[in-house]
């Protein structure tokens, strides 16, 4: 099977992720990709980069499904035209049929290209854990959420959220922070299932994510000064390389729908085995 990653970040914005020694949004993809469906090929889009070539209707005839990672970029910056022309491509993937997947970015470009709306979070930033996200009735029922905590908690990292569904569109979980946490929409003759948090984080990654974004985040009050982002991440680190610390996983409230990657990315596995799998069985 061939799946399309699409990472929305620049190649600025790339290597600031790298130099905190984070992982780079589609590593993360095709990590999450291989521990579900070890086979499978993909290929990396850059749409940001310059000179990026975007797909055509016929260069998506031979993909399985798209996958769009998080992004530091704004939806509404329509006057920017690698945006305007990601959204363009979500759109023709609804056009062609092709099923799509997202988290944080991807929620946002679900709802704007079937014609939804998204806004500045009033609250502001949810950043590190999203707290007490619940499934909603539909979600309790749909195949996206299967197997998932009716209240879990999930890695965040977004201002803005989706305010307005677009027609066939479904919210499937919401937290008190952000209403639309989770989202299925059927839309012409695509289907977009998408995750306001990030399934693709770990631990580690989120430590090293927050080291990037410090400064944002002690000038937004997340830290009092800089000399505190250190010992926080430090402790998330620690918990990562051992998830039987029960004393760091009381100070820092972590459960195991953080840590238990299986419960974490039960989404994305349904995604692949409930959605993309039946599609390709039924092309080919």
């Amino acid at each position: 099977m061939k799946f399309l990653i699409i990472d929305g970040y620049s190649r600025q914005s790339r290597d600031k992720l790298a130099e905190a020694g984070m992982s780079l949004a589609w590593q993360l993809y095709a990590r999450m990709l291989q521990n579900v469906l070890p086979e499978a090929e993909y290929t990396v889009f850059h749409p940001s980069d310059s000179g990026a070539q975007f797909p055509k209707s016929h260069d998506l005839d031979g993909i399985d499904a798209l996958m769009w990672t998080g992004a530091d970029l704004n939806i509404n910056h329509q006057h920017v035209p690698s945006i305007t022309s990601q959204i363009e491509l979500a759109k023709l993937a609804y056009e062609v049929g092709v099923p799509s997947c997202g988290s944080c970015w991807g929620i946002q470009m679900a709802a704007v290209a079937a014609g939804g709306r998204v806004e500045p979070n009033p609250r502001g930033r949810e950043m590190g854990i999203g707290r007490k996200i619940a499934l909603t009735d539909e979600g309790r029922s749909h195949p996206m959420m299967e197997g998932k905590p009716r209240v879990y908690d999930g890695f965040e990292s977004h201002y803005d959220m989706v305010t307005e569904l677009p027609d066939g569109a479904v919210v499937l979980a919401g937290n008190d922070f952000a209403p639309i946490q989770a989202m299925a929409v059927q839309h012409k003759r695509g289907s977009f299932w998408a995750t306001q948090y990030h399934p693709e984080y770990n631990l580690h990654e989120m430590a090293r994510l927050t080291i990037a974004r410090a400064e944002v985040l002690t000038e937004h009050g997340f830290f009092q000064n800089s000399s505190e982002v250190e010992p926080y991440v430090g402790r998330w680190e620690e918990l990562h390389r051992d998830p039987s610390r029960k004393d760091l996983r009381w100070q820092l409230g972590i459960d195991d729908s953080i840590l238990n990657t299986e419960i974490r990315q039960q989404e994305f596995y349904n995604w692949i085995h409930r959605l993309v799998i039946p599609r390709a069985q039924k092309t080919r």
